[in-house]
């Protein structure tokens, strides 16, 4: 199977049965993320147990490709830390950028199927938006309390 192929039958699964979009009560973190471009509006929400991301989950609507990242981002951060997570951001940053090595973009797992957006670059922020929204609500800055 090419990678193409790969790439939409991942989003396409993701966007048709995405496992992380749902309500998420009492979440510690929830933050908006949009996309005015193509009109991607999500709300991210994390549970945390210290710095270890527990649950987390989104809603709202938008792209194919800005859905199912988001839910394959999702996937990747259950479980890990803070700055597990935040290395992960950063990877998946890198990948899109075409500077991550293939040791990087292997550990990205299913999110190593948009490694070829930035060849589509009007999907790149469509992809970028769930990352670059958890980036905001767990890195150095912090995100909003619910």
């Amino acid at each position: 199977m090419d990678s193409r192929n790969l790439y939409n039958e991942i989003l396409t699964e993701h966007n048709m049965r995405p496992y992380y979009k749902h309500e998420l009560e009492d979440a510690d973190l929830v933050l908006e993320g949009v996309n005015p471009n193509c009109g991607d509006d999500i709300w991210l929400k994390l549970k945390l147990d210290g710095d270890v991301i527990t649950d987390g989950a989104f809603v709202g609507d938008g792209c194919a490709v800005s859905q199912a990242s988001a839910d394959i981002m999702l996937g990747l951060v259950i479980g890990k830390t803070k700055s597990e997570a935040i290395r992960l951001i950063d990877m998946f940053t890198r990948m899109i950028k075409g500077e991550a090595g293939e040791e990087e973009i292997e550990e990205l797992e299913e999110a190593s199927a948009l490694k070829d957006i930035s060849h589509m670059p009007a999907r790149v922020k469509c992809a970028v938006l769930g990352w670059h929204t958890l980036e905001e609500m767990i890195g150095d800055k912090g995100g909003n309390e619910s």
